[in-house]
């Protein structure tokens, strides 16, 4: 039966929580497994705070962080989703997934083989589906964004944040130099542009555009210059702060169709 598959998602970010959260809810037994200290921005929709907090709550989805594997069975029964930190994703010789989903957009493969489990697939670039990978799910904004490439790369990396309510570029937080995070703002307040939502060892991080905190850096989190730490919606709705994302929902269905064109039959 389908509901007694197994997937293992590499990777507990925005977008590997958004396809976990889709088939943990379609009732496959999904596995996620981290590094020890994720720095996800969109931390309200990122299984990954569990290896923080121990839990971490998504749309009436849970992740639970386990010790080791001997503890994924009974986290199952709870109806939660096990998360391992396991950089390397060794747990793969115990659980033998049926599936294997890289999700940790690295923008290059970290290790993911095609022989580690009956369906391998790779989300965004970095992965060619027939040799890294059997499949690679699309995973840049745009007309093809969600399909499935069954031959071939998914579309280089723009560097250019997708665009809400007519921003782009301008609604990312980045750290001006390299240092620690220290912000009293949570996501879901609201901002003006011009205001500081934080300093890096005395540097001001400035937002360039009014509205929500829609992803931010833990307080204490350690940056290097130029790299993003946060996120600001100019759309201003903070229930986006806390529901899985209209992207992050294209590339879990097209997961869902990945898993279910090969192993269905």
């Amino acid at each position: 039966m389908l509901a007694d598959m197994v997937v293992l998602i590499r990777g507990a970010g925005e977008l590997a929580s958004g396809v976990a959260h889709r088939l943990a809810r379609s009732h496959f037994k999904v596995c996620l497994t981290e590094i020890p200290y994720p720095q996800a921005v969109r931390r309200e929709t990122s299984f990954c705070e569990a290896v923080y907090d121990g839990e971490k709550e998504v749309e009436g989805v849970v992740a639970r962080l386990v010790q080791s594997p001997d503890e994924i069975p009974a986290v199952w029964q709870e109806g939660k989703v096990p998360l391992l930190i396991d950089p390397e994703a060794r747990v793969k010789n115990v659980l033998k997934p049926d599936v294997l989903l890289d999700a940790i957009i690295a923008k290059k493969n970290l290790g993911t083989r095609i022989t580690d489990a009956p369906l391998v697939i790779g989300l965004g670039p970095g992965f060619q589906a027939g040799k890294d990978v059997h499949l690679v799910v699309e995973t840049n904004r745009g007309h093809n964004l969600g399909r499935v490439i069954s031959e071939g790369e998914a579309e280089a990396n723009t560097g250019v944040p997708g665009e809400i309510a007519g921003v782009t570029a301008e609604r990312v937080l980045h750290a001006p130099k390299a240092g620690k995070l220290s912000t009293s703002w949570r996501i879901g307040d609201h901002v003006e542009a011009g205001e500081a939502i934080g300093r890096v060892d005395g540097s001001p991080v400035v937002t360039l555009v009014g509205g929500v905190i829609r992803g931010l850096l833990r307080d204490g989190a350690e940056v290097h210059r130029g790299m993003k730490m946060g996120d600001v919606d100019p759309r201003g709705i903070e229930e986006y702060c806390y529901t899985v994302s209209d992207k992050a929902r294209a590339i879990a269905g097209g997961v869902l169709e990945a898993i279910l064109s090969r192993l269905n039959q």
